[in-house]
């Protein structure tokens, strides 16, 4: 028995699911806060567990919450096939973004037992902790770990904005588990997610077929001025550290628009001082974050902002420090699971197209450890990590059909 076209996932069973989790942790203009490791993140896995549970599943639980929900295959030597995401939010979060990767991937689960199909390879259905990183910074901390990028007792030690830190969270609500982050080895991981951009509903494309994903760059720049009157300080003798972020926003965009049309750049957080209506600003302390799927674009772009920033900071009498305070390489998925991706959206009938990935995801750092890809779906206007975040059940579809094919196919249907 091959996978063919006529194999396809229901549908509405998905989109239900993803209608109910969107009820645990609901916010207050249609989307979701269920930020990672509250109450409510607690009772979303709760019901994901349940959920597969009854599917035949068992659930496996690491040292940092990561939930693995494992389908046997026949061949008890093979290294199951993988497939998830994160069911964590943003404060205010869609109901979308993470939730289908992981709902996706239960469903897969479904559909194989409706059809009474076995693989060879078993297939794991994964909900990584703490994806999102707006409570405990940075962003995919339990992959990261997983991954070897960041040692276990680092992440524990994350401190959220009331200083509760990510290990002692991970007790309270009760998913701290015992299993070692990074033992469990992997045929390959595949991950579904909203595009968060508009590239693929602009060109009417049902799927995307991720081949990279962008490497980032985070600069903090802290400009030192003097603070003055803004009534009775002359123009000449103002020493404007509002001024001097202002010229180096400017810097950024022309940056990033240089390497178009791949190159990302902005300001993104910025504090100023004393941020008074009628001081003029003695300090400004500001975010940049600069992506490619290339490093040497990266690189160049940071060395280009150091140089043009130190001239307008010297034009100005500003002191100026600049420190690198995130950032990971390019990634370049794994050809094999990527053809996989492609072969089943064109046997499926959906149009395509490559993408590059502007956000940072799980993947990123799995495909260090395992062969990876992932499939994209488009979104409403590109909206995403917003309340107003859609989709449409034909999308949710069409990804979690591509997902399905990609993944059955790595696993190997038995005959």
């Amino acid at each position: 028995m091959t996978i063919n076209s006529n194999m396809r996932i229901n549908s509405d069973r998905l989109w239900e699911s993803i209608m109910e989790m969107a009820k645990i942790g609901p916010g207050v203009a249609g989307g979701n806060n269920r930020q990672t490791l509250t109450d409510e993140d607690a009772v979303g896995r709760q019901l994901f567990q349940s959920w597969c549970e009854a599917a035949g599943c068992t659930m496996g639980l690491d040292k940092m919450g990561t939930m693995f929900a494992r389908r046997e295959g026949t061949d008890p030597d093979a290294l199951p096939v993988y497939v998830g995401s994160h069911l964590d939010t943003q404060p205010t979060g869609g109901k979308y973004d993470g939730v289908l990767g992981v709902l996706g991937g239960l469903e897969i689960i479904r559909q194989l037992n409706d059809m009474k199909v076995q693989t060879k390879h078993p297939i794991v259905v994964v909900n990584f902790t703490n994806e999102e990183g707006t409570r405990f910074a940075p962003a995919m901390v339990a992959s990261g770990v997983f991954a070897g990028i960041h040692t276990l007792d680092w992440a524990y030690d994350r401190e959220d904005a009331n200083g509760a830190k990510l290990g002692d969270e991970l007790k309270r609500v009760g998913y701290l588990g015992d299993e070692e982050v990074g033992a469990r080895k992997m045929h390959a991981f595949f991950e579904l997610h909203i595009e968060q951009g508009p590239i693929l509903e602009i060109e009417k494309k049902d799927i995307g077929v991720v081949t990279h994903g962008q490497g980032l760059n985070w600069l903090q720049v802290t400009l030192t001025g003097r603070e003055s009157h803004t009534g009775s300080t002359p123009m000449p003798m103002r020493i404007n550290a509002g001024l001097g972020m202002a010229r180096i926003t400017e810097l950024v965009n022309e940056i990033a628009l240089s390497h178009a049309p791949n190159a990302v750049g902005a300001i993104g957080h910025c504090d100023i001082y004393p941020n008074s209506r009628n001081i003029i600003p003695g300090k400004a302390v500001f975010t940049i974050d600069f992506r490619h799927p290339q490093k040497d674009v990266i690189t160049d772009m940071e060395a280009r902002l150091r140089e043009g920033a130190k001239k307008i900071a010297d034009e100005i009498g500003l002191g100026m420090e600049i420190e690198q305070v995130g950032g990971f390489d390019p990634v370049e998925f794994d050809e094999g699971c990527v053809t996989a991706v492609r072969n089943a959206a064109e046997r499926l009938g959906y149009s395509h197209r490559n993408l590059v990935s502007g956000a940072g995801h799980d993947a990123c750092w799995i495909n260090r450890v395992a062969p990876t890809a992932m499939v994209m779906c488009p979104c409403v206007d590109g909206l995403s990590h917003n309340e107003a975040e859609e989709i449409s059940e034909e999308w949710a579809a069409a990804g979690t059909n591509v997902l399905f094919h990609a993944v059955v196919e790595t696993a190997q249907i038995v005959e």
